[in-house]
């Protein structure tokens, strides 16, 4: 009898797991289950004024190799990578944009004051904040400047309360082997080095909604609008509850990946939040404005010392040269820092004109003309904020499945945000759910 795997979640952790099942074991039964309309999750393509714009994630990291980049070729898409320009980006300090500065890992400067000997950072799988390691070696200043608008512009978190081995994991590794944070540094700035010139990033021309397209076109069953509700142990494998519209069934599995947040996981596995797990929620302000005259950037961060709305702005057609357009300028800011909610109860309206007057300040203007077009992209609990400790529990989670049916949990609660981590995930978990169905 054929097989059956139930994918929960159809972000791209999700998608990542069922195209490896599928791809593995094209033999398999793989059901891929979404509660929402479409799938992709965070990876959505809209249009501001007639042209794409990213609803959430804009790119994705293409060095390492990247899980990104391997999926994109595997489902067709290798030749519609597209990569940033040359723009730089600035970081707001006082006020005035200012380079970001050179020589640095995630804004911490590769060389510093001279450290006196002692003991190594830290001992074998030991785990801090990102702040504890850098503010005595650096100073207030570099993290309250350079790294935690960093961080704030993945995670949107800060410095410290993040955890130093899920944010800067070559950093953790290296700081088990130096007694200085320059030693530490320059080995992790070594294993990252990449060819002068090279690009960092890169996104799908077209929009990342067509990765999600190219890589549900290569699935047997995918089924949006179905809420997984509950889920028990049933003979070999799983019996789960779902709910498509007023209508309710039960689907049995041999195997289930889920790739839903940590409190979901949490409740259909009818456990306690092993994981300690908050969440920061964002909002994203894209303007489609008249052709309008904006610094040569890439964009710029704003610190959380700023006592600003917006954390980070993105200057899309000068970032990215695929998306310029004749007449128009877009522009996209971010809203939202974990523990800064409130930002976010403003309404759609009042989000807008705070963007508007921000930028404007911030680029030295009187105003920023009325928008063309404007959208509002709001994601609750979208960034998960790793607490020290957190790849320990991790561990133990995973641990702790291995005494029940093949089971397996993927996406970014678990190993790292960004696209690459989260398809990684969902890759490893596809092959972890093999593996415990003896296949």
């Amino acid at each position: 009898m054929t097989k059956r795997v139930v994918v929960v979640g159809g972000g791209i952790a999700g998608l990542a797991a069922a195209h490896r099942l599928h791809t593995l074991r094209p033999d398999l039964d793989v059901v891929l289950l979404d509660q929402r309309e479409r799938p992709g999750g965070k990876l959505s393509t809209g249009a501001l004024a007639g042209h794409p714009v990213e609803r959430g994630a804009e790119s994705f990291l293409v060095g390492g190799p990247s899980a990104a980049v391997q999926l994109a070729r595997e489902v067709g898409l290798g030749d519609a990578i597209v990569h940033p320009g040359g723009a730089k980006a600035a970081v707001a300090i006082g006020g005035a944009l200012q380079d970001l500065p050179a020589g640095t890992l995630m804004g911490i400067p590769l060389q510093g004051p001279e450290e006196p000997p002692g003991p190594r950072l830290l001992q074998p799988g030991e785990d801090v904040t990102v702040g504890a390691l850098v503010r005595p070696r650096r100073g207030d200043d570099v993290v309250d400047h350079y790294v935690d608008p960093l961080l704030g512009g993945v995670y949107a978190g800060r410095a410290d309360r993040l955890s130093l081995r899920m944010a800067l994991p070559a950093l953790a590794a290296a700081a088990e082997n130096h007694a200085t944070l320059t030693g530490a540094l320059a080995e992790a700035a070594g294993a990252g080095r990449r060819e002068p010139g090279a690009p960092v990033f890169g996104a799908v021309e077209g929009g990342m909604s067509r990765f999600v397209d190219a890589i549900v076109r290569t699935l047997p069953d995918v089924r949006t609008n179905a809420t997984v509700q509950s889920m028990r142990r049933g003979g070999p494998g799983w019996q789960l509850d779902v709910r498509v519209g007023k209508d309710k069934r039960v689907e049995a599995a041999d195997a289930v990946v889920l790739a839903v947040p940590a409190a979901s996981a949490a409740r259909l596995l009818d456990q306690d939040n092993p994981l300690e797990l908050d969440y920061a929620s964002i909002a994203l302000v894209a303007l489609a404005l008249p052709a309008t005259k904006l610094p040569e950037l890439s964009g710029f961060l704003v610190p959380a010392t700023e006592g600003l709305a917006v954390k980070a702005v993105t200057f899309f057609d000068r970032k990215w040269p695929h998306l310029r357009r004749p007449g128009l300028t877009v522009l996209r800011a971010s809203v939202g820092r974990y523990g800064d909610e409130a930002q976010l109860q403003r309404t759609d309206d009042a989000l807008v004109d705070v963007v508007r007057a921000e930028v404007a300040r911030l680029i030295g203007v009187d105003a920023l003309p009325e928008p063309l077009d404007r959208g509002v992209y709001r994601w609750g609990g979208a960034l998960p904020q790793y607490a020290p400790g957190h790849r320990d529990r991790v561990a133990a989670l995973r641990a702790g499945l291995d005494g029940q049916p093949a089971i397996a949990v993927a996406g970014a609660a678990y190993d790292g945000v960004g696209i690459p981590a989260c398809i990684t995930s969902g890759r490893a978990a596809a092959e972890s759910v093999l593996a415990k169905l003896g296949d």
